[in-house]
Formats: structure tokens, C-alpha cells, sequence
């Protein structure tokens, strides 16, 4: 049996339902997953996208007859995260990645996601931020030796990109800016010399930015708009897209595992103006909005195209997701405190 994605224009009721829509699995992702041939292991699944991105593993593999664990590895310093995977059938290790003495008891498993990084409030830690996004990569890369990988990255690699071009490239040669950018550019280094020496298949998935109700670019402006907080436009436009098909175009990109690795830009097709979303929220909140600063000519862009030409376009279009977004926030539902700071142009967060 194949499971197939269900879209609505009907935002989520609740967290749960919020929770469930993420994880819907789309087509293929069975599919992608049991071609592994056994255990699927999730890295850093505690964080915001994790535990969703594990549903669906799980979700997924139901859907096509598969009996393979999905495992998902964190601190879980949340206890409740993990109650709550184990009720939807995910088997909870509780581990910490930046201990080397934790990796001896690490599952083994025939597809390994690395979602573990650290960029919020790396400014004025870069030590902790280089130990996480450098050298638990190494560590991890030497557990998984040939196991196939998918690598969460990130489009801070690149260079800020003029507007008129439309987003950076796979092919782009990385110039990142600022010690997080820096080392996450040193994550993607130490796997892509696991794969040359070690022979591990990867995928490098570079993400920027995943949206739901409860944190994104999106979220971010909504919750300003929402505090009377004027919104700064110098970082003048985004690329977006909605965190249950980002889930889904993770999962599958494990068919594209390879040596070398195999680079995959994630986001959503629209270059939309800062200016236009806050419009845009504004409207939807019943609410007023002060734009401040000087739109820059260049902004932080990918060019996802490959992506949507393999697994299609977002199904939750750009302005349902605003909409979504703007009703959440305007009726108090939850953040989780974890701005993107995307208006960053000196890669200081």
C-alpha cells in the first residue's frame, strides 16, 4: 500500500493536528526508505524538525508493508517529545551526540539522517558552535562508515545573492559568511571526505528556511507584527517552504545518496519579498505593520529547482501558509522560541 499526501485549505485546529498534517507522508517516501533494506536512524530528531520528520519515517514505512525500526537518537531533554514518539511506534535512544564515549551505543542501521546543529546563540560560543556542526560530524561519520546518509545543511553556504539572479545553485562555489555559516561549510567537508574515504553514500540537503505555524521566517514576522514590533526589510527578500514537504523531500533524497555526495538545495520556488509578507500577515491579523530599514539589492536565496523537478512544488502554496500562519499567531497558538534571525546579513546569530 502507498500513502499518498492529503491537501487542505483548512489550517490545523490544534498542535496535534498541526503535528499530524507534517507528517503526512507524500509519495515515494515509503518507497525511498525500505529501499534501505533495513533501520533507518534519525540523529538530532529532539529539535524542531525531528520528531515530525521521524512520524513520517514511520508513517511512511507502515504505508508500504515495512517492519524497519526507525530510531530516533537526541538528549530528549524534552521528556514529553519522547513519550510521544514512542506512542506513534518510534524507538527513543536518548544520547548526547557532542559525548565521543555515546557513540559505542548507537544503532546500527541501513540509512542514517543527521539533523544535530547548533546555530542559535552561537554568537559569543562559536567554541560550542565549531564542536557541534564540525566536530560531532566527524565522530558520526566515523560510526556510519558506508551506511547511506542524508546530511542537513544549510543554504548559509552560499554567498548573499542578487536579487536579479534568482538564487544560488547546487554548482555555486560555497563563500560562507560568519562562524556558523563557516562551520556548517566544515560539517558538509568532514562528510564529504567520509564518503571519499570510507565510502558513504550522502546527500547533502541544503535547507533554507522551513516554515509551520509554530517558528519560521513566516512566524518570525507574524509574532512581531503581533507585539506592535516594527519589521526591518534590509534583508529584503526569502525563499520558503512549508516544513512537511521539506520532511518529505529529506526523506526521499536518501535515493540520492552518493559518492561524491550528491548536493540538494531545499525551499520553496518563490523569492518573496520581506515587504510582501508582512503585507500580506498584516491583513490576515487584522493588524497594523512599520516596515524599517533600506531594502538591500541582495538577499540570502537558493534555487531549488532540482528539487521541485524530482518531488514536485510545496503542497501548502506560499500565501496559504502566510494565512496559516497569521491566524495561528493572531489567535495566541504557541511558538517555540526560536527565531530564525533571518534578517542577519553578517551571519551573527
Amino acid at each position: 500500500m502507498t500513502t499518498t499526501t492529503t491537501t487542505t485549505a483548512l489550517p490545523p485546529a490544534d498542535e496535534a493536528a498541526l503535528d499530524d498534517l507534517l507528517s503526512l507522508p507524500a509519495p515515494g517516501v515509503g518507497e525511498a526508505l525500505s529501499a534501505a533494506g533495513g533501520d533507518v536512524v534519525l540523529l538530532g530528531a529532539g529539535g524542531k524538525i525531528g520528531p515530525t520528520m521521524a512520524r513520517m519515517a514511520r508513517r511512511a514505512l507502515d504505508g508500504v508493508g515495512s517492519d524497519a525500526r526507525v530510531i530516533a537518537v537526541s538528549r530528549f531533554s524534552d521528556a514529553a517529545v519522547a513519550d510521544q514518539l514512542r506512542a506513534e511506534g518510534i524507538e527513543v535512544r536518548a544520547a548526547d551526540l557532542s559525548e565521543p564515549g555515546s557513540y559505542r551505543d548507537l544503532p546500527d542501521a541501513a540509512a542514517m539522517f543527521y539533523l544535530a546543529a547548533m546555530k542559535f546563540g552561537t554568537t559569543g560560543q562559536e567554541h560550542r558552535t565549531w564542536w557541534s556542526n564540525a566536530a560531532m560530524p566527524a565522530m558520526v561519520a566515523d560510526r556510519y562508515r558506508g551506511v547511506p546518509s542524508v546530511v542537513y545543511s544549510t543554504g548559509n553556504v552560499y554567498p548573499l545573492s542578487p536579487l536579479t539572479r534568482g538564487g544560488s545553485l547546487e554548482a555555486d562555489a560555497p563563500a560562507p559568511v560568519g562562524e556558523y555559516a563557516q562551520s556548517c561549510l566544515a560539517r558538509e567537508r568532514i562528510f564529504t571526505n567520509a564518503a571519499h574515504t570510507w565510502g558513504t553514500p550522502t546527500t547533502i540537503f541544503r535547507l533554507n528556511y522551513a516554515c509551520e505555524l509554530r517558528y519560521g521566517v513566516v512566524a518570525d514576522i507574524a509574532v512581531k507584527i503581533a507585539a506592535g514590533e516594527p519589521v526591518d526589510v534590509t534583508m529584503p527578500a526569502v525563499n520558503v517552504a512549508w516544513q512537511g514537504d521539506v520532511n518529505a523531500w529529506a526523506l526521499r533524497s536518501l535515493e540520492l545518496a552518493a559518492v561524491p555526495p550528491h548536493v540538494l538545495n531545499a525551499t520553496g520556488p518563490e523569492t518573496v519579498s520581506v515587504r510582501r509578507l508582512a503585507t500580506w500577515l498584516a491583513e490576515d491579523m487584522g493588524a497594523e505593520v512599520t516596515l524599517v530599514g533600506e531594502e538591500s539589492a541582495d538577499a540570502l536565496l537558493n534555487d531549488a529547482a532540482e528539487c521541485h523537478e524530482r518531488y514536485g512544488y510545496p503542497t501548502v502554496p506560499l500565501r496559504r501558509l502566510v494565512r496559516w500562519v497569521g491566524q495561528w499567531v493572531a489567535d495566541g497558538g504557541r511558538q517555540l522560541g526560536k527565531a530564525t534571525k533571518f534578517q542577519q546579513r553578517e551571519g551573527k546569530y
